[in-house]
């Protein structure tokens, strides 16, 4: 799956999370260019990505991400390493 593809899906979880169907995500996406993304709707959309790709994604993991591209790369490799290992 691409990043684009992963972008895509990610994209309905972005929107349920932030309560926001306007919101439109790039894989340049930071938490300063999304309204409402503070530490807590983070953890909230870190729980919502892996139900959505049935990935799993640690805490040091999600230290490393800069934006909404990492997190699909994050993605793409737990989900090339079978169910987000």
């Amino acid at each position: 799956m691409s990043e684009t593809d992963i972008i895509a899906r990610m994209l309905p979880v972005f929107q349920e999370v932030f309560d926001d169907d306007t919101l439109v995500i790039t894989a340049s996406t930071t938490s300063e260019d999304v309204e409402d993304w503070d530490s807590l709707s983070n953890v909230r959309l870190i729980i919502a990505i892996e139900r959505a790709f049935g990935v799993r994604i640690k805490a040091s993991e999600v230290a490393q991400l800069s934006d909404v591209g990492s997190l699909a790369d994050l993605v793409a490799q737990k989900l090339a390493a079978g169910a987000g290992a």
